[in-house]
C-alpha cells in the first residue's frame, strides 16, 4: 500500500491533470491511495466567497461564479463531450454550495468556513477521478468525510483516531486505486471540518498510519525539501535526506513543504516519506526516515510573514512569574493564537504569534487590563536551523530587529 498526495499546483489546469495521469502511469498505481487538494488557488477563491458572504453580499454571487467558471474551463479542456456525466456532477456540487449559503442560519464564521471551504477538494477529486476513468485508469472516488473523524474545532480540527481507524478499517478497499480529498473531515454531527490550511499532507499521513502503508509520497512543484523557500531566499538547495526529528523541527518552525502534523503519525510507525517533483517524477527527491543525517549538512532557512509581536511588562514593575505567564497563555489559547516564539525577562514577556482567527484586538484589550502592552503587526519571523555566522548576517542585513533568540541549533529573529 502506498499513499500519494498532490497539491493544488499539480492540478491547476487541464494540462496539470493530464500530467498527473502520466505520473501515475510512470511510477505505478497498484494498491494506491491518492489524496488531492483543491485545484490551483481555489481555496483562496472560496475564502473570498466566505468573506463576501459575511461582509459584502453584493459581490457574493460574482465570487461564486468565478469559482464555477474556473472549474468549467478545466472540464471543457478535459472532456470533449459536454454531455459527459461529470458536468452534472460538478453542477450538483455547486448547487449544494448555493443551497448551504442560502439556508445557513449560523453566524459562526469558523463553522461556515468549514462547511464551505471543502467544495474545492470535492470538485477537484470528482473531475480527476472521472478523467482518469475516461483514459483507462480505473479508480474509486471516496468522500474523505466518511473516514476521517474529528472534534468540532472548526478550521483546525483534531482527529479522533479511534473513530478514524475504525472507519478506515471497515470501509476501505486497498486493492483499488482510491482517490479522495485532503484537508477535510467530519465531526460527530457529520458537519464538515477542516484540518488547517495545507492539511492535505496530514490527510495522507492519517491514511498511511491507519493502513500501515509502505510509504507516503508528496508530489510538489519543487525537486523535494529545500533548505529555504526559493520565493524568499536565493540559491535554495535540495536536501537529499533528512530525519523525522529534523523534519518535525522544520515543520514546527513553519517550513512550507510539509504540514506540521504530517510527520508525527508517520514517525510512530516508521513509514518513509518521500517529497518529489511531479514535473520530474523519476528524480529521487528527498527521503525522510528515522535517524538519518541531514544531507547536505547546511543551514535551513524559514520565514513566516504577517506575524504579530506583543511585548508585555507589569504595570507596577513587579516580576513576570509563573502565575502571569499562565494567565497570558490561557488568553492566547482562548483567542486561538498560534504561538511561534516566546521570550521573557524579570519584568517583561514577549510573544510572536499568528492572528489566524482575527482576534487580536480582543486579546490586546484583555491584556491591557493587567499589563503594559506594545504590539507590532505585520512582522516577519525568521528561523535558521544549523545556523552559522554568515546565515545570521544575511538575515539581519537591512532589517529592523525586534527580537532575537538563540539556542544551540536554532536562531529566531523577528524583524519589521
Amino acid at each position: 500500500m502506498q499513499v500519494f498526495k498532490f497539491g493544488g499546483a499539480s492540478v491547476k489546469d487541464a494540462n496539470g491533470v493530464k500530467n498527473l495521469a502520466k505520473v501515475l502511469q510512470d511510477v505505478g498505481y497498484d494498491n494506491t491511495l491518492v489524496v488531492f487538494s483543491a485545484m490551483g488557488k481555489t481555496t483562496n477563491a472560496i475564502e473570498l466567497v466566505i468573506k463576501n458572504y459575511f461582509e459584502n453580499k453584493s459581490e457574493l454571487q460574482s465570487s461564486i461564479q468565478d469559482v464555477k467558471k474556473y472549474h468549467n474551463e478545466i472540464l471543457l479542456d478535459l472532456f470533449e463531450n459536454t454531455q459527459h456525466p461529470i458536468f452534472k456532477k460538478v453542477a450538483s456540487i455547486f448547487e449544494d454550495l448555493d443551497h448551504f449559503l442560502s439556508r445557513n442560519k449560523s453566524p459562526d464564521y469558523n463553522f461556515v468556513y468549514d462547511q464551505t471551504i471543502g467544495f474545492g477538494e470535492l470538485t477537484s477529486t470528482l473531475i480527476i477521478s472521472e478523467y482518469l476513468n475516461s483514459i483507462g485508469i480505473q479508480n474509486n472516488w471516496l468522500d474523505v468525510r466518511n473516514f476521517i473523524k474529528t472534534d468540532s474545532y472548526y478550521r483546525r480540527a483534531n482527529v479522533n483516531w479511534e473513530r478514524t481507524q475504525i472507519a478506515i478499517k471497515e470501509n476501505f478497499d486497498n486493492k483499488l486505486l482510491n482517490i479522495t480529498q485532503g484537508f477535510l473531515g467530519s465531526d460527530a454531527n457529520n458537519f464538515t471540518t477542516s484540518l488547517g490550511r495545507e492539511g492535505s499532507d496530514y490527510t495522507a499521513a492519517i491514511f498511511a498510519y491507519c493502513l500501515n502503508a509502505q510509504n507516503v509520497t508528496i508530489w510538489k512543484d519543487v525537486p523535494g525539501i529545500l533548505n529555504a523557500d526559493p520565493r524568499y531566499f536565493e540559491n535554495a538547495q535540495l536536501l537529499h535526506s533528512i530525519s523525522y526529528r529534523e523534519a518535525i523541527e522544520l515543520a514546527f518552525y513553519g517550513a512550507s513543504v510539509i504540514h506540521p502534523k504530517t510527520l508525527q503519525p508517520l514517525q510512530q510507525k516508521e513509514i518513509p516519506l518521500f517529497v518529489k517533483s511531479f514535473l520530474n517524477p523519476k528524480d529521487e527527491g528527498t527521503k525522510v526516515v528515522k535517524d538519518i543525517r541531514l544531507s547536505p549538512n547546511i543551514p535551513c532557512y524559514i520565514v513566516k510573514k504577517n506575524q504579530v509581536l506583543v511585548s508585555l511588562s507589569s504595570l507596577d514593575f513587579s516580576y513576570i512569574v509563573e502565575e502571569n505567564i499562565s494567565e497570558i497563555f490561557k488568553l492566547l489559547h482562548y483567542y486561538k493564537m498560534k504561538v511561534d516564539v516566546i521570550q521573557n525577562s524579570a519584568i517583561s514577556f514577549s510573544v510572536c504569534f499568528e492572528n489566524s482567527y482575527n482576534n487580536l484586538e480582543q486579546l490586546l484589550q484583555h491584556l491591557k487590563a493587567k499589563f503594559n502592552v506594545t504590539s507590532y503587526e505585520n512582522v516577519s519571523l525568521y528561523t535558521v536551523r544549523h545556523y552559522n555566522k554568515q546565515a545570521i548576517t544575511s538575515i539581519e542585513k537591512d532589517k529592523t530587529l525586534l527580537l532575537k533568540q538563540l539556542t544551540q541549533e536554532t536562531i529566531q529573529i523577528v524583524t519589521k
